[in-house]
């Protein structure tokens, strides 16, 4: 079988039956061996005698979510390609012409594009049209380098397998972004062709949430790309506070009627340290998705992690933790020239705040480097309990051998 058009249904009886009727009739008319799949979430206004009386089969999904019912409905296809759209008649299931003839050509993911297509008065909320559909393709682009210029087009096709290979998890609306993310850092073969989306057919509101759902694909996005969840801001904030302090250092600040001392060198050496740590953390979870293969693993942390050695980690580390001691060294002379009195706050903490800083990013990068080198520890697919009740298995196996010979 060439094609599976597979829709999710959640009590869809006014619009399931007309969806799966324009899917076949396309089929029929371009001569595409296919099928229609009713992946049902649990429908209790009959859905699913309408979409069987239509001529689909239906697939029951228990667990509960878009995602789940699609992941369910993709694994029941018999297609080679899989296009999936929703029921609600808001798609055009007339059109799937141009999805299966990229397939054929050696795409592996084909996304809808609506803004290009057209979106016909009403089809859309202004709020997704102009705002969330807008702002959370261009930051999946952004992020992930994509071309994609519609991120959450709900038709689409795709290869069955290397879709499958993906290992898509996510049960909610955010899997529509799953897909399209993981994919694109799998390196598949994405193309996209112009859809059009029309006002459904549903007398009842959407099951989109609008902040909720929308809230659910930024999170997604922004967990799988630590370079911006992490690092850019980490090293933004190091920046700002490494030359606010380097400044400060020197003497008070002036701007206008605005005066800037220690308090505020205070202020930025914090956000060193917290920049610091931000970009510690988008080295382990780089490190840590690449081992697991939630993300695929970069040549440059790749280079970065075999360059800075555990023993080199740990001399960087051994270092800022020298400047640090110097500069408490230092306050206590300091402190002595003032006959260990009371000191100006204003002299001693721009001596006292560098050095501490110092020491605190000493201790950070030492268990950094340790925790890095804990990570790159490779697992074997065993552990010691799967070895112990393998070799209690043979061992039984062995005696129940002997005694069978023997009788």
């Amino acid at each position: 079988m060439e094609l599976t058009v597979v829709m999710p249904c959640l009590n869809e009886a006014e619009t399931v039956e007309i969806c799966v009727r324009k899917a076949l009739d396309c089929m029929r008319e371009h001569g595409i061996d296919g099928e229609v799949v009713i992946a049902d979430n649990g429908s209790t206004d009959g859905s699913q005698q309408l979409a069987r009386d239509a001529g689909a089969r239906v697939v029951h999904i228990q667990e509960k979510g878009y995602g789940n019912a699609l992941i369910g409905g993709i694994r029941a296809a018999r297609g080679k390609f899989v296009m999936m759209g929703d029921a609600d008649d808001s798609y055009d299931f007339t059109g799937l012409l141009p999805f299966v003839e990229e397939l054929r050509a050696g795409a592996e993911l084909v996304m809808g594009n609506r803004f290009k297509g057209g979106i016909a008065p009403g089809a859309m909320p202004p709020l997704h049209k102009y705002l969330g559909n807008p702002v959370l393709s261009f930051v999946g682009r952004l992020f992930f380098r994509s071309k994609i210029g519609d991120f959450h087009c709900g038709l689409r096709g795709f290869r069955r397998d290397s879709i499958l290979k993906l290992g898509l998890q996510t049960g909610g609306m955010e899997f529509a972004s799953e897909m399209v993310v993981k994919a694109t850092l799998a390196k598949l073969d994405i193309r996209e062709v112009p859809t059009t989306l029309s006002p459904d057919g549903r007398s009842r509101p959407p099951h989109l949430r609008s902040w909720r759902d929308g809230w659910r694909h930024l999170r997604f996005l922004l967990l799988y790309s630590p370079r911006w969840l992490f690092f850019i801001p980490g090293l933004l904030m190091m920046a700002v506070g490494l030359l606010a302090s380097a400044i400060l250092v020197t003497g008070p600040v002036r701007i206008g009627d605005l005066a800037f001392d220690v308090d505020t060198l205070v202020g930025t050496s914090a956000l060193v340290v917290i920049g610091f740590q931000a970009a510690l953390f988008a080295l382990f979870t780089k490190v840590y998705a690449a081992e697991e293969g939630f993300l695929p693993e970069s040549r440059r942390i790749r280079k970065l992690i075999d360059f800075m050695s555990l023993e080199k980690g740990l001399v960087i580390g051994g270092v800022l933790a020298v400047a640090g001691l110097a500069g408490l060294i230092a306050s206590l002379v300091h402190w002595q020239v003032n006959n260990f009195g009371e000191l100006d706050p204003r002299q001693s903490l721009r001596i006292v705040v560098p050095a501490a800083t110092a020491l605190i990013m000493s201790f950070q990068a030492i268990f950094a480097t340790l925790f890095i080198s804990i990570l790159g520890i490779r697992r074997t697919k065993e552990t010691p309990f799967d070895v112990a009740a393998s070799a209690a298995e043979e061992a039984a196996e062995a005696v129940n051998r002997e005694k069978a010979s023997s009788h």
